[in-house]
């Protein structure tokens, strides 16, 4: 059983494992292009090497799987501190997840964060807190930017669209869209800087998701309107 600061340990000097991390990468892609399909557009966006955060939004147990496997480098998150007190949590770890208590103020998990951007590498914390499973999006939080600024590490915006909640557990033709880093050059890890780098940041996340959500609505749309058109027809044979 590893404890809670145990995993943080694990994180902070280990981090990934390469070989595990690259075997799980692979073997997911694999699945998941065969099953439900994904694509992704403006990788180049997050740096090749240096601290970075990416700040997607929240719709799935999925998003981070799919983050992970369109970059070429290893990406960090935060997870459940309950997945970590069974015999999966050195796998986990190695894998880049690391526990944080949902509900309150985490200092160690913070802690751990600082350690991995210090570093060098890449955190991907969804600023909106939790998963949403209403339409839209959620309010994003603070947190994320002030570790970005406390790292000197630019904010890169991500939206993922087709892994909102469906009768089928797996999600579907998933969307990644990675925007333009935000840089935190110059700034202090003040709430009002803190506020204006995340205010950047997520409205191209919005933008995006909204963008994609009409896009979906007009093919839904239009494909009703050819299947109506098409029974017009039909009828107009039969009389």
């Amino acid at each position: 059983m590893t404890t809670n600061e145990e995993a943080h340990r694990i994180a902070r000097e280990k981090g990934v494992s390469g070989p595990l991390y690259l075997v799980v990468k692979y073997t997911a892609a694999l699945i998941f292009r065969i099953v439900c399909g994904f694509t992704a557009t403006g990788t180049e966006n997050v740096p090749k090497k240096g601290p970075v955060v990416i700040v997607p939004n929240h719709k799935s147990f999925w998003d981070p799987f799919f983050v992970a496997i369109v970059l070429r480098r290893p990406v960090h998150f935060m997870g459940k501190a309950e997945h970590f007190e069974g015999p999966m949590a050195g796998i986990f770890l190695r894998l880049g997840a690391f526990p944080v208590r949902r509900g309150e103020s985490d200092a160690e998990a913070l802690e751990t964060a600082r350690a991995i951007l210090a570093r060098g590498d890449a955190l991907a914390l969804f600023p909106e807190g939790t998963r949403v499973r209403d339409e839209g999006l959620g309010t994003p939080k603070r947190g994320a930017a002030r570790l970005a600024i406390e790292a000197g590490a630019p904010l890169v915006p991500a939206t993922i669209t087709g892994t909102e909640k469906r009768r089928w557990p797996l999600p579907r033709k998933v969307r990644m869209v990675f925007g333009t880093p935000v840089s935190v050059e110059g700034l202090e890890a003040t709430p009002e800087d803190a506020a204006a780098v995340i205010g950047e940041a997520w409205p191209q996340v919005t933008e995006e998701y909204a963008r994609w959500q009409n896009r979906a609505g007009l093919i839904a749309a239009g494909a009703a309107a050819l299947g109506l058109g098409a029974w017009v027809v039909r009828k107009r044979r039969h009389h």
